[in-house]
């Protein structure tokens, strides 16, 4: 705990000034967005929807040695987005610079974050912290790239070359595509932060250990469900690469929580939050 005392108001300024400052970095970076963006759209937002990119090209060297792959070959896709709004190549010009600055700016606003309540904790307390923030972060990360470069590719490609009928051509507006790709990287970012939820269950002293090894088989079968979802192609190599991620978060929740405490007898077991 700081040995200044800082009033009510003090800490309001200073949460202000924490504001302000996450604020101005973001700013700076959606400025940088906005002028390297035009050189990096089709390269990296609009990637995934062309054969050429790495995923795919991945996938179509791997289905030679693999059976049951579906077909990735180069040539069965490429596909031409559509723009039927006078304002949306603008405002996703607007808003793709600004997600930009958001996922580049995370380290930092983590930064300004533990700062303004590093203060507030005592000596025991902040170690916990501070590896909650920066592991915190890491998976969002980690889990956007998975979203990126696994998760959207499968999604997207089976359903843009899914027919109903022949008589109906696949095309996809800017708007759709740009839904899409936000919300699954997103979740995939949200869903990674499993083992952080974990950590923090288990410093509160609601699950252990014993609950991850004695839960494992529900939590493949739940992994596979839940890749099911995510991935409507159904075949068996895009439900193995969805759901082996999936289920790593739970193993990786299992090293992350406390072992399963020995209590004595007349011994109470109090839970600390942050150890």
């Amino acid at each position: 705990m700081s040995e200044k005392e800082m009033s009510f108001w003090d800490h309001l300024e200073e949460f202000r000034w924490t504001l302000i400052r996450i604020i101005i970095g973001i700013a700076v970076l959606t400025v940088v967005g906005l002028i390297i963006m035009p050189k990096i759209f089709d390269s990296v937002i609009l990637a995934p929807r062309s054969s050429d990119f790495i995923t795919y090209r991945f996938l179509e060297n791997a289905s030679k040695y693999i059976p049951f792959m579906p077909d990735f070959s180069a040539q069965s896709f490429n596909v031409k987005i559509l723009n039927i709004n006078m304002t949306t190549q603008f405002m996703t010009y607007i808003s793709t610079s600004f997600a930009f600055a958001i996922l580049l700016s995370i380290p930092y606003i983590l930064y300004q974050i533990w700062k303004f309540v590093s203060p507030a904790l005592y000596e025991n307390e902040i170690k916990g912290v501070k590896t909650a923030f920066a592991f915190g972060g890491v998976m969002f990360v980690l889990g956007c790239l998975v979203g990126y470069f696994i998760v959207f590719p499968l999604i997207f490609r089976f359903l843009i070359t899914f027919e109903l009928s022949e008589a109906i051509e696949n095309m996809i507006s800017l708007d759709s595509y740009m839904s899409n790709f936000y919300t699954l990287i997103l979740i995939m970012g949200v869903v990674f932060e499993l083992p952080l939820l974990c950590w923090l269950l288990s410093n509160l002293g609601l699950i252990y250990r014993s609950f991850f090894k004695k839960y494992r088989r529900h939590a493949i079968v739940g992994a596979l469900l839940l890749a099911a979802l995510i991935t409507p192609s159904g075949d068996p190599f895009s439900l193995f690469v969805v759901t082996v991620p999936l289920y790593l978060l739970w193993e990786i929740s299992a090293l992350v929580v406390k072992k399963d405490p020995v209590e004595e007898p007349g011994q109470e077991i109090v839970p600390t939050v942050f150890e």
